[in-house]
């Protein structure tokens, strides 16, 4: 397991927490051979919580992290904004997406979900975190409701907006939704609260 006192930079969002625990109880456990995906993976905290789970996790940035992958960890240097998507033809149980936002792709990357039983958990920033710092422009932050538009071909399983406070004051959505059938793991983890 991951000891956050090691490094706070490298500690899991609180939300993706939420999210994968609420999957495991709810009967979504990890089983052998699980894919994930952590997309903009920074340096890397997401990729390393998920593979103490036991999934087998690509992760993938435009920078090189100097961090040391286990060997369930499969890290690539992409640029995710280039014309065409560079994760075409991929396919993945589990997409985690945190502080990053780029909507020309966003419907590529709901492709990269498997069809049945594929999560998708993202937290982001919104309109108005320019209040409390970067990122300011637009280019950058979810419109209200925004993300949960973009979500509509999946069940959503949680959605927040709003500010938050920890770790630090910001403005953003976070959302969690599956592929496929109603199933139950939906009926067990199904949360919708919308912050003011």
């Amino acid at each position: 397991m991951l000891d956050p006192h090691a490094n706070p930079a490298m500690t899991p969002s609180p939300w993706v927490r939420l999210c994968i625990e609420s999957l495991c109880a709810a009967g979504g456990a990890v089983k052998p051979g699980l894919r994930a995906l952590d997309l903009a993976c920074g340096g890397g905290r997401h990729a390393l919580y998920l593979a103490s789970l036991g999934y087998n996790v690509h992760a993938v940035d435009k920078n090189t992290p100097e961090t040391m992958w286990p060997a369930n960890v499969q890290f690539e240097a992409l640029d995710l904004e280039q014309e065409h998507w560079p994760l075409a033809g991929q396919q993945y149980d589990l997409i985690v997406v945190t502080n990053y936002l780029h909507r020309p792709h966003f419907a590529n990357l709901l492709q990269n979900l498997k069809s049945e039983n594929a999560v998708l958990v993202y937290e982001t920033f919104m309109d108005g975190n320019a209040q409390f710092g970067s990122p300011r422009s637009p280019e950058f932050l979810l419109q209200p409701g925004e993300l949960l538009a973009r979500m509509s071909s999946l069940h959503i399983l949680r959605f927040e907006q709003g500010r938050r406070g920890v770790p630090s004051p910001a403005m953003i959505q976070r959302a969690m939704g599956i592929t496929g059938a109603w199933s139950g793991i939906q009926s067990e983890t199904i949360t919708l609260t919308q912050r003011d």
